[in-house]
């Protein structure tokens, strides 16, 4: 890949050219830029519900995870296979991938679970396209909380990857538990996640 002044490149691939544009889009403080599909999106500031439920959900992971994981918020998961760069609400990472210095993202693959929390801007791309990258990218779990869900509020426990799709699905109302299986082996009270 060479650049030219900053403002063009002559890229060997469309991943490498996308992810250049991504790296240069400049959005306003508190929006995602991500990449899905090819396609840069920037999607506006999440509601303060939103982070509410991101910093619920991060408190209990904490208390199940070990010692040498993180729960982090906006880790940019990449997925070069489908032409994506997922900037997901919470994922929970070995710390090993995050330690190569310099690093903008890593691979998704190194994800054991990821929580994508819908709002209508990103509605989408959460429940099809991010659900099809995940799973192809071999995340084991995508939890998404989806208070916008056609049928009422619902929590989605993806599992089971297998090629772009995810073999097994648990979902509840919001208001109800739903269990993460092994290594996290914990139920999640989500009766205290707003519904809008």
């Amino acid at each position: 890949m060479r650049e030219f002044e900053g403002d063009y490149i002559l890229a060997d691939n469309v991943w490498d050219e996308i992810v250049w544009v991504w790296r240069r889009t400049e959005a306003p403080r508190g929006c995602k830029v991500e990449i899905v599909e090819g396609l840069v999106t920037v999607a506006p500031l999440s509601s303060v519900g939103h982070k509410y439920v991101a910093e619920r959900l991060q408190r209990r992971l904490y208390d199940v995870i070990p010692e040498d994981w993180g729960v982090y918020q906006r880790l940019p998961l990449a997925v070069p296979t489908r032409l994506g760069l997922y900037v997901p609400d919470l994922a929970v990472v070995p710390e090993k991938p995050l330690r190569a210095a310099g690093e903008r993202v890593i691979c998704a693959s190194s994800a054991a679970l990821v929580v994508e929390i819908v709002c209508s801007a990103t509605a989408n791309n959460d429940r099809i396209h991010k659900v099809a990258g995940y799973a192809q990218a071999g995340v084991p779990l995508y939890l998404l909380i989806d208070s916008l869900a056609p049928d009422g509020p619902t929590v989605t426990l993806h599992s089971e990857p297998e090629g772009d799709t995810y073999r097994t699905l648990c979902t509840a109302a919001i208001g109800d538990p739903i269990a993460l299986p092994a290594p996290f082996k914990c139920t999640l009270i989500t009766g205290e996640f707003p519904e809008s």
